[in-house]
Formats: structure tokens, sequence, C-alpha cells
């Protein structure tokens, strides 16, 4: 079964989205953690960073991660900073088995996390 964010990309759950190319979607989050809390989501739907192997999958992960930033800075976040966050597995907090950054700011964020 496709994971509800497979079902998002889809359109068949709506979504607030911020930006989306061919190969990436960035939507709010429906629980978010900061006054800005949008999910970065790769199209490819594989559970997490390990799984993008090889040079595509490294090629993917650095448009991933670019992707972020470009995000944060429309959502003008540049300025005072914000955290990009990748969870693996139940102890990270992975809630959705399909690989997705956490672009979160608007807040100052403590360390260390959780």
């Amino acid at each position: 079964m496709p994971s509800i964010f497979t079902r998002i990309i889809n359109g068949e759950i709506p979504a607030r989205v911020v930006k989306r190319t061919d190969d990436m979607i960035a939507f709010h989050d429906v629980n978010p953690q900061a006054p800005v809390h949008v999910l970065v989501v790769p199209v490819l739907e594989k559970k997490a960073v390990r799984d993008f192997t090889g040079p595509e999958g490294q090629q993917l992960l650095g448009r991933l991660m670019q992707f972020a930033a470009e995000v944060a800075t429309e959502l003008g976040l540049d300025a005072k900073g914000y955290r990009i966050v990748a969870n693996t597995g139940d102890h990270g907090g992975q809630s959705v088995d399909h690989l997705h950054l956490h672009v979160l700011g608007g807040r100052h964020l403590g360390w260390p996390p959780g």
C-alpha cells in the first residue's frame, strides 16, 4: 500500500503545498512542531536515506537537501535560521515509512532535540 506521502503526491489526499517539482514536493505538516514546519518529500518512495544508493541515489539526496534549503529561503527562514531533520526508524521518530525531511523554523529551536 502506498504511503500517505505517495497519496499526497498523487493528489489523493489534499495538502498545503509550498513547492513542487517533478521529483520533490514540500507541504505544511498537519501537526506542526514550530511556527514553520514543512515536509520535503521525494516522489520516489523509499524508506530511509540508506535506501538511496549509488550515484543516482546520491544525486537525489543532494537534490533533496537543496530543495529543502530553497523552501526554507522561500519561507523567509534564512535571516534567523532553521533546522532540517531526517528521522529514521521507530527510535528516530519516523512515523511515515517514506523518506522525508522536516524544515523547522520561526522560533529558537533548542538543543538537544527530543
